[in-house]
């Protein structure tokens, strides 16, 4: 039973609190807790206490801090005892097969990886730990080359410097899914107990069962890379000069690398982007999909002349591209059209590598809020082409799937900005998808071509694909449910979905509802993709080709929309096609999401 240290009138309240207080080994966190409560700050202690983090996006990710509900020491040890007590049950080989942790330059992500580490060290498993900051995909490419039982990277990506995050892959070598997230955080809540007395984590690098994987992994992840470049000698004489930032993150040493095995001269770094710093001092947001995050590299690519930017996010594994235009401006292309071009070069480098396979073996895939373009590819090209719910862990679960099957999966990819380019790493790659941007724009310049060159290409053979995403911000959960009970029940009844915008003047035909299960273009309007009753997500398919998918965020408070308009290959008016599709948008976010009637904030905000 936990020490009596405080006393706030609430009782659950308090021995949360006592016990917390009892298991913490961190002077600084007692401290922040401790002022709270002088303060008699029940709100927030009641947030902090009475809440916990819980497995969301293949793990947890939030502020740190003290508490239960943050990220700090306490949180990590329960969370690294669950995860081991749940692999014990789980695989049978695990002392044998053993775990892979890495960490990012953020505040406190090496501490947490070696607290992890120090977990499973004292229970005799074999820990591979990255003995320096690497990139997200280096776990879940270490989880097959080492056979490993699970790997851990801790890392909260793009989200603000004050998060971090804890993410979790199984031995397959992709994010958990259900019910492993489930099972996971039952086991973190049968063992909160702290197995370890202290803070000291030197043991880790002097125990026997301790390896470093870092020199291993470098010479085979990179030996894949160079196997798989189609021109070096096109790579090593092309005219084209790269500006490369890793937005203040891990990326840095590896694209330096990638490039030299690649055969390309050495790209311009941005200076003041090119060092880890956990503060992200530069940049408001250090996510590349923000065109703020890029003010730099545009300066620097001007400075150099330069034509290409090529930014991974501060983890690594996602990769942004802009590139200059013929009257000097500078186009960042949006997550959908870097899928549309890499999707095309990698089925240039399948028949290229594999001119005698079959296309019918081999699958391309992408999440369900991302564009057509790739199913409108297959339909002509003859590969196989699978649509997935948002985000990696199902596109990597479902590559690994087809892989065990003997199919090759040549590419996937999600709209903001995750690629995985070939199937070595089953996740997001930047750093890989970063040498296959480069050397595609060098391949094009022998044919004159440049990379928006191409994409038009792309556009005029398989039909113009216009996008707009975006979203609005929301920090109130009650109001978010409102907005979505309200499109559930439009006329007051269940599965009543609104049935057209602008008075009828654009038509809904189908929709798709992956909370309920609902979706009436299919048998007894049962959804075949896999429900979440956790988190909101309605497609609308309207009449003229228009898809709008609203949904929210794992990770963050917001609530996204994806809206395209997919037109025939014959339909050449782009200017009309984009009127068409402004006056859809405005409409679906004035009617569906009532921004003023909800107080929703805009992005710039």
């Amino acid at each position: 039973m936990a020490p009596n240290f405080v006393e706030t009138g609430n009782t659950n309240l308090d021995e949360k609190i006592n016990e917390w207080l009892s298991w913490n080994k961190d002077k600084e966190a007692e401290k922040e807790i401790k002022s709270l409560i002088d303060k008699n700050d029940i709100k927030t202690l009641t947030n902090l206490f009475l809440k916990r983090l819980e497995f969301g996006t293949a793990g947890l990710r939030g502020k740190m801090g003290p508490g239960y509900n943050q990220m700090n020491d306490l949180v990590i040890i329960q969370t690294g005892q669950g995860l081991l007590e749940y692999l014990k049950k789980t695989n049978l080989s695990l002392h044998d097969k053993g775990i892979i942790l890495g960490y990012d330059g953020r505040y406190n992500s090496k501490k947490f990886a070696e607290l992890t580490a120090s977990i499973f060290l004292k229970d005799n498993i074999k820990v591979y730990m990255y003995s320096k900051i690497c990139p997200t995909p280096f776990i879940p490419y270490g989880v097959l080359k080492y056979g490993c039982a699970a790997g851990v990277m801790v890392t909260a990506s793009h989200n603000p410097k004050e998060d971090n995050g804890y993410k979790v892959y199984w031995d397959n070598g992709s994010q958990i899914i259900s019910p492993h997230d489930k099972e996971i955080q039952k086991s973190i809540l049968n063992n909160l107990q702290p197995t370890i007395s202290s803070l000291n984590t030197s043991i880790v690098y002097e125990h026997p069962l301790y390896h470093d994987p870092l020199e291993e992994v470098m010479k085979t992840y990179f030996s894949d890379i160079q196997k798989n470049v189609l021109y070096p000698e096109v790579n090593g004489s092309t005219s084209l000069t790269f500006v490369y930032t890793p937005v203040h993150g891990v990326g840095y040493h590896y694209m330096v690398e990638a490039f030299k095995v690649a055969n390309f001269k050495p790209f311009v770094v941005v200076q003041e982007q090119k060092n880890p710093d956990p503060e992200f001092s530069t940049v408001k947001f250090p996510n590349p999909e923000e065109p703020c995050a890029l003010e730099l590299s545009i300066a620097t690519a001007n400075k150099s002349n330069s034509t290409i930017i090529l930014a991974n996010d501060p983890d690594a594994d996602r990769l942004a591209c802009a590139v200059k235009t013929t009257d000097n401006e500078w186009r960042i292309f949006s997550g959908n059209e870097l899928g549309a071009l890499l999707g095309w070069w990698m089925l240039h480098r399948f028949r290229v590598r594999s001119p005698e396979s079959s296309i019918s073996n081999a699958y391309m895939l992408a999440s369900t809020v991302s564009s057509k373009i790739l199913a409108s590819m297959s339909k002509k090209e003859g590969f196989k082409f699978e649509e997935t719910l948002t985000g990696f862990k199902w596109m990597g679960n479902r590559a690994s799937e087809l892989k065990k099957s003997g199919k090759m999966v040549l590419f996937a990819y999600e709209e903001a900005i995750g690629f995985m380019c070939g199937s070595s790493v089953l996740d997001k790659d930047g750093v890989s998808a970063g040498v296959c941007v480069a050397e595609m724009a060098a391949y094009l310049q022998t044919m004159g071509l440049s990379l928006i060159d191409k994409l038009n290409e792309i556009y005029c053979e398989y039909g113009h694909h216009i996008s707009d995403n975006s979203y609005w911000i929301c920090h109130e959960s009650e109001t978010i449910k409102r907005i979505f009970d309200r499109l559930r029940n439009f006329d007051g009844k269940e599965h009543s979905y609104p049935t057209g915008i602008l008075g009828g003047k654009y038509q809904i035909t189908n929709v798709r509802d992956l909370t309920t299960g609902y979706d009436n273009t299919k048998p007894e309007n049962k959804a075949v993709l896999p429900v979440s009753k956790s988190s909101h997500m309605i497609t609308f398919t309207f009449k003229n080709g228009l898809v709008t998918t609203l949904r929210t965020s794992g990770t963050e408070p917001k609530i996204k929309y994806y809206n395209e308009l997919c037109a025939s290959p014959d339909q050449k008016d782009l200017h009309e096609l984009r009127r068409i599709l402004d006056e859809m948008v405005a409409a679906v976010v004035e009617e569906f999401l009532q921004p003023e009637v909800n107080k929703l904030l805009p992005r710039s905000l």
